[in-house]
């Protein structure tokens, strides 16, 4: 079967918590470090294989996380790309806004963030999608390249539920970090652990050895600034949780979202707390609304 620590679904959290759940209020991650016991080992590994997306928590698409738009401190009307013209030597301005989100996705990112992973599927039962980091330069949001991902089996759900199979819509803040490896520089508090070791074979057929080599907890129905292995549901273990971005196993997640192990690398490396990072993930059509 697939793993199940694919990423915890839970759509708008705040920083420190879910965005969009209702009363969530900004924590600054605690740093969860030391090596887990064997017993707890064990337990952790088969709660990441028990269902990839499957903990609790609702997603409540339609209520907005406090404060303003991701337009803050931006020139109205501001389009483009910060590179050259040609042939003009001009340079234009970064997007005031991140493209492909709609007015009510833009309410649920929390003022202060600076730092905005989003992920796009290519529909609502898809499990391909893209992942591009965009960083707030003062003027306008600016994009990094376009990565490739996989997300869960069955695509995408503002409605998510233990194990459906589906990777929830939403924004959730993203505060805690770990692996199987050794921290790869980033300035997330970050817990190697001998608990993200997996095995098996996914839906496809193809080896999760390696998945958990590099993660980031997605703060969907978990309590942030914990160790990405905590087991602790706020909503209830029927709302799935365990959702995190991990690397790439070839083929698609329970819930999670994953990338190459060279893109978490580089994620990781320039993920900062201090700019209050999130994640919006969903199909295109819903990032729209």
């Amino acid at each position: 079967m697939a793993s199940s620590i694919d990423c915890p679904p839970r759509p708008c959290h705040r920083a420190g918590r879910q965005a969009g759940a209702p009363g969530g209020r900004p924590a600054a991650p605690a740093r969860v470090r030391g090596r887990v016991a064997a017993a707890a080992v064990v337990l952790a590994v088969l709660a990441a294989l028990s269902g990839c997306g499957a903990g609790a928590g609702t997603a409540q698409r339609d209520v907005p996380v406090g404060g303003a738009p991701d337009t803050a401190g931006v020139a109205p009307g501001a389009t483009g790309t910060a590179q050259g013209r040609a042939g003009t030597g001009a340079r234009t301005r970064a997007p005031a806004r991140i493209p492909g989100l709609g007015p009510r996705t833009r309410a649920w990112i929390p003022a202060n963030a600076r730092q905005v992973v989003v992920v796009t599927g290519r529909g609502k039962d898809a499990n391909r999608s893209r992942v591009v980091l965009y960083e707030h330069t003062g003027s306008g949001w600016e994009g990094g390249p376009a990565w490739p991902a996989h997300n869960a089996l069955k695509g995408w759900t503002d409605d998510h539920w233990a194990g459906d199979l589906r990777s929830p819509i939403g924004v959730f803040t993203l505060t805690d970090a770990g692996g199987l490896l050794p921290d790869p520089g980033t300035r997330l508090p970050y817990d190697r652990s001998q608990g993200f070791a997996v095995g098996g074979t996914g839906f496809e057929g193809e080896p999760l050895e390696g998945s958990f080599d590099y993660v980031v907890a997605i703060d969907y129905n978990r309590v942030p600034g914990t160790s990405p292995l905590d087991r602790t549901r706020p909503l209830g273990a029927d709302r799935g949780g365990g959702i995190w971005l991990h690397v790439d196993h070839e083929g698609p997640t329970q819930g999670c979202v994953s990338l190459s192990e060279r893109h978490m690398e580089e994620l990781l490396r320039a993920l900062d707390p201090d700019r209050h990072p999130v994640i919006v993930m969903g199909d295109a059509g819903s990032l729209r609304e």
